[in-house]
């Protein structure tokens, strides 16, 4: 048995007000616990409902090694199951995605399940007759989990204990609400495939890193920086090009992600970008903004577009940047390996061009491919190797911490303040420590 197990206390004693303990990182126990602990029993993104558009349509996913199934039934709704047998427990579907016509068949002895888990068929069933095998869970079939969806976004819980969907996320879902509402339709569909990255540390350096506004003007000064240089010295009136809007405010100053400022909710959820963000002086489109205001009238359409949210954090799982469309799901491996998938979404209704601003930005920022990308990746990884070093086993997060968190987090701050992470840390010892609430 490892020394953390059985022992909240312990736990307890890596996270103080102001920093935690190096083995939040790298303790290969701890990330055993956190999956069944925390990734068990919070809110896991899934996928887009967009993914399984017609009845039969199925995609799948790990969550905290354990693989599901999200497939749409024949009346529409969307479940998700535990993608395993409940024969011999072999996996059921082997492919990311498909159809499968109606009824999931098991590659080993052809069982079958309907759609929604339960059982359809079984070879020879006689031979179960008289067994016990109608009162057993074998007859239940694939196990269906607790899921909801907003917005199109699916997600799952593989406990039955915890907090009801809209408890854990309340009033952050409110992100998700304004990229959707950014399409004339309301709607929003993930398009092309998914681009998926290996990140060779923990999966918190990254979540961290998303609302971490004091490292963009220092780790992307070689990326972004190098575009900003290339473009000086143009006459004014020279129109901009695509890449350069989206490179350039990656290096503004400390002053401007200051004022960004960051807004805070409780369970480990958060966003930068409360008063602007570095999406908010891209090219207008005038075609879509004649169409948003067709579809909401000019204040409402104005106050959707007004919004420039820079990363949502939708802990521990999704991020999401809802003023580009794209967003990049958590998927951990291993204490110190953590797959990143990014994908775009179109806009429903709207002009091409938004979709092709998009599709750049995952490019160019968020793809194994991209440059600002691999800036982060190697600070990442120089953590993960630098806390090898046993100077110190503590980490800081005391950047304009106050007492008065202590008795609560929810709310505004200034953008370059360490409280988002201090707040997924409070999740997280909330969820490690099996106690309720992170309030």
């Amino acid at each position: 048995m490892g020394k953390y197990a059985d022992d909240n206390a312990r736990i307890s004693s890596l996270i103080r007000p102001d920093e935690v303990h190096r083995d939040v990182y790298c303790d290969q126990e701890l990330f055993e616990l956190e999956m069944q602990r925390l990734w068990g029993r919070a809110w896991i993104y899934v996928g887009h409902d967009s993914q399984v558009p017609k009845p039969g349509d199925y995609y799948t996913a790990d969550i905290a090694g354990q693989p599901v199934v999200m497939v749409r039934a024949a009346d529409g709704a969307v479940h998700v199951l535990l993608n395993r047998c409940a024969h011999k427990g072999a996996k059921v579907v082997s492919t990311s995605s498909g159809n499968c016509r109606g009824q999931l068949r098991c590659p080993y002895h052809g069982w079958t399940f309907r759609t929604d888990g339960s059982l359809r068929t079984v070879p020879l069933k006689a031979g179960y007759n008289d067994t016990g095998f109608a009162e057993s869970n074998a007859a239940k079939g694939m196990t269906r989990l607790d899921s909801a969806s907003h917005r199109g976004f699916v997600f799952t819980r593989l406990s039955k204990d915890g907090p009801s969907f809209h408890e854990y996320f309340g009033d952050s879902l409110s992100s998700i609400d304004n990229m959707a509402d950014r399409s004339p339709e309301g709607k929003l569909e993930v398009t092309g495939g998914v681009l998926r990255y290996m990140h060779n540390c923990n999966w918190k350096m990254f979540i961290e890193n998303l609302n971490d506004t004091m490292h963009p003007m220092v780790a992307h000064e070689s990326s972004a920086g190098t575009a900003r240089d290339l473009w000086k010295g143009q006459p004014p009136e020279t129109p901009v090009p695509m890449v350069i809007e989206q490179f350039v405010p990656f290096v503004s100053s400390y002053e401007f992600f200051d004022r960004m400022g960051v807004q805070i909710y409780d369970n480990g959820h958060s966003y930068t970008g409360v008063n602007f963000s570095i999406h908010s002086k891209y090219s207008s489109v005038p075609e879509y903004e004649r169409q948003m205001e067709q579809a909401y009238g000019s204040e409402r359409a104005h106050a959707i577009l007004g919004e420039a949210r820079h990363n949502t954090v939708y802990y521990p799982s999704l991020t999401i940047k809802g003023a580009i469309q794209t967003i990049r799901v958590v998927r951990p491996l291993a204490v110190d390996k953590t797959l990143i998938e990014s994908y775009t979404l179109r806009l429903v209704g709207a002009p091409d061009e938004l979709l092709a601003r998009s599709v750049l930005y995952t490019r160019l920022i968020n793809a194994p491919t991209s440059v600002v990308g691999h800036d982060d990746l190697h600070c990442y990884r120089a953590i993960q190797e630098g806390l090898a070093a046993n100077a110190n086993p503590w980490v800081s997060l005391h950047r304009d911490y106050k007492p008065s968190e202590q008795t609560g987090i929810a709310g505004r701050y200034n953008g370059t303040s360490e409280i988002s992470m201090r707040g997924q840390f409070r999740a997280w010892l909330a969820a490690m420590t099996r106690t309720e609430g992170t309030k």
